[in-house]
């Protein structure tokens, strides 16, 4: 088989949350330029019309909904099963960072409470209602999103205890489902990115400068640098590949 093919996502059917802007705008656009099928899901529902607008004329549709609310992210799986009859592939890409980096005795329970239902709650909201398809036609990518502080304390640079705590639950929830899926023929496999530069994040310049000398590559990846791994973990290139890591960091996890 020609690498062509091995990475080609052509008339596959995806679904990405948090798709309106960021790192889930490139992940949709990797798929939607490839070929696929793209369902974007997303609470802001101005930003995913600009998202549909730019990937014109790829076959995707906009789904505004809340990750944290199960019966929203249903309705997406049903509209996609009902308009294009599967789900291929699945990126559990919503997610949030705690507001203010302070450490966990100065830290609010309404705001650790708001990340844990995002980034824990949400992800299994969308991996629930991904696998129930997947299952039923024997085959599937999930990919969940995150980050390299699910694999290492962010607190080197700047506290995070509720982003640290959440993103590393999503990232063991990964094993457990590699292990529960596959015999089901469905690869489950985290994707962690680093620091990457998008048009909301760093928030200011002395952010950017303290991340960007954190990276042994000394600078700040831009968000099309997401796209060649988000396409290996959902096409055929990764059908032996399950319940891993692939860290996009710069070298920071090298350190």
């Amino acid at each position: 088989m020609s690498l062509s093919r091995i990475f080609s996502v052509a008339g596959k059917v995806a679904f990405v949350t948090g798709a309106a802007q960021g790192l889930g705008r490139a992940m949709a656009e990797a798929l939607a330029e490839n070929g696929a099928r793209v369902l974007l899901f997303d609470r802001d529902e101005a930003a995913l019309a600009e998202t549909v607008a730019r990937l014109a004329p790829a076959e995707v549709l906009a789904h505004a909904g809340d990750v944290t609310r199960p019966a929203d992210q249903h309705a997406a799986v049903s509209r996609m099963l009902g308009l294009w009859g599967r789900l291929d592939i699945a990126v559990a890409n919503a997610g949030i960072s705690d507001a203010d980096p302070v450490p966990l005795h100065e830290m609010s329970e309404d705001a650790w409470t708001r990340v844990i239902d995002v980034n824990i709650a949400g992800t299994f909201h969308t991996c629930r209602a991904s696998l129930r398809p997947m299952v039923v036609q024997g085959a599937g990518k999930l990919i969940t999103v995150a980050s390299m502080w699910g694999l290492a304390a962010p607190a080197g640079l700047f506290p995070r205890p509720a982003y640290a705590a959440s993103k590393g639950a999503v990232v063991n929830l990964t094993r457990e489902l590699a292990l529960e899926y596959a015999a089901h023929n469905i690869q489950v496999n985290a994707l962690c990115p680093g620091f990457f530069r998008t048009p909301t994040r760093p928030r200011s310049e002395a952010a950017a400068k303290a991340m960007t000398d954190y990276t042994p590559m000394g600078r700040l990846a831009h968000t099309d640098e997401i796209k060649g791994s988000l396409l290996y973990l959902a096409s055929s290139a990764s059908d032996f590949v399950t319940g891993t890591t692939l860290v996009v960091d710069g070298g920071v996890l090298a350190r």
